[in-house]
């Protein structure tokens, strides 16, 4: 801690930050080079970097107060700062002169609940560092080199979509992105509706869940159907000659790209909604990164009237889910289900509890509900 004071004191630091996302529909595609549609969070991650004296790289996250020391060596095999010298290592490689730094994390982001806390760690420190040391790297490009610090030091074998909307999408429109081509563009929510973000409190590891798996399948399932990619397969019923569980897996990635071509043309919350219901299930039979908890929680916000549609976000595996709700109920139901949802945890032998992160309307200023 006594770090962390000195740093924001006396080391008059460079700020930057940037917000999680929430991605309302195309689970699981951007790594076959499908669409998507996320939203970036009001919750963000801030990093400030500042020289540092010693000769070492520095690096203080307050919200897990920890302190990590780096000579530029060997990594630690786990931890915060490893998405962090993951984005410096790849600076670097593109002929950046990284010079020892302090950098302090704070985050108002939940980690692991499947709102890409991680990403927004990669792009909050690719923005510093490109203002402190005056790099001429455009929003993609940093997109790009965060996915790669990921994959290669992360060992998450992850698509592009959260580095992306951590980076490009605006917190009161939906982007719609194309993960082969990176072509992006806003488009607004649905008229008289808001969201509502919903965590477990089962907090998922993609690198120690069926993630890699799961992409692996893909990619296998691709190659039996003789196309570059899932996103190339021009007749959906084409998948269902594949062995299981390739065929399960080809369908929902399939079904999900069309989904999110239908929810850009969708004319009202109803229609948006049953999308959102459809990818769900999808997830939950077809791909099969849903739990137990995000099934009931999924439920219980499509019992509410004033629901349009609900599904999990993220990569599944944990994490939290998304409802698109009538606007101005956001508030009352999402305390409801956490309300319902909590009440259930008590008799487990491990209580987990949910927590009601995002109630956010389309056309307002956002706000955490603590």
């Amino acid at each position: 801690m006594m770090e962390a004071i000195e740093f924001l004191q006396h080391l008059n630091p460079v700020h930057a930050s940037a917000p999680g996302r929430v991605n309302l529909i195309g689970e699981h595609t951007d790594y076959n080079d499908g669409f998507m549609l996320p939203v970036a969070t009001p919750q963000r991650t801030y990093v400030s970097i500042a020289p540092s004296s010693d000769g070492k790289f520095h690096f203080y996250s307050a919200t897990l107060d920890e302190t990590v020391v780096w000579s530029g060596d060997v990594i630690p095999e786990a931890g915060f700062s490893r998405y962090m010298i993951g984005c410096i290592r790849l600076l670097a490689k593109e002929g950046a002169i990284v010079p020892p730094v302090r950098m302090f994390v704070d985050s108002t982001l939940a980690v692991g609940s499947g709102l890409s806390s991680s990403a927004a760690l990669e792009l909050a420190t690719l923005r510093a560092l490109r203002q402190f040391l005056r790099l001429s790297l455009d929003d993609v490009v940093l997109a790009q080199i965060a996915q790669q610090a990921e994959i290669q030091y992360a060992g998450v074998n992850c698509g592009i979509m959260d580095q992306m909307a951590s980076s490009l999408a605006d917190e009161r429109q939906m982007l719609f992105l194309d993960a082969r081509t990176l072509q992006t563009r806003l488009l607004p929510l649905p008229q008289d509706s808001e969201l509502i973000v919903i965590d477990t409190g089962i907090a998922r590891t993609l690198a120690a869940t069926g993630y890699n798996t799961r992409r692996a399948e893909c990619e296998a399932a691709a190659s039996m159907l003789n196309v570059p990619a899932l996103r190339d397969v021009q007749d959906p019923a084409s998948v269902e000659k594949l062995e299981e569980p390739y065929r399960r897996r080809a369908r929902h990635v399939v079904q999900e790209n069309l989904r999110v071509l239908a929810a850009c043309k969708a004319t009202n919350a109803v229609q948006f909604g049953a999308l959102m219901n459809a990818s769900h299930a999808s997830l939950r039979d077809d791909y099969e990164v849903s739990i137990p908890e995000l099934d009931e929680l999924v439920t219980s916000l499509q019992s509410e009237s004033d629901v349009f549609g609900a599904r999990l976000t993220g990569a599944g595996f944990g994490g939290a889910c998304v409802a698109l709700c009538r606007q101005g109920m956001a508030a009352e139901i999402g305390q409801r289900v956490v309300a319902r949802y909590n009440a259930n945890r008590h008799d487990a032998a491990e209580p987990r509890n949910g927590q009601l992160l995002i109630p956010y309307v389309a056309a307002a200023a956002h706000r955490l509900v603590q």
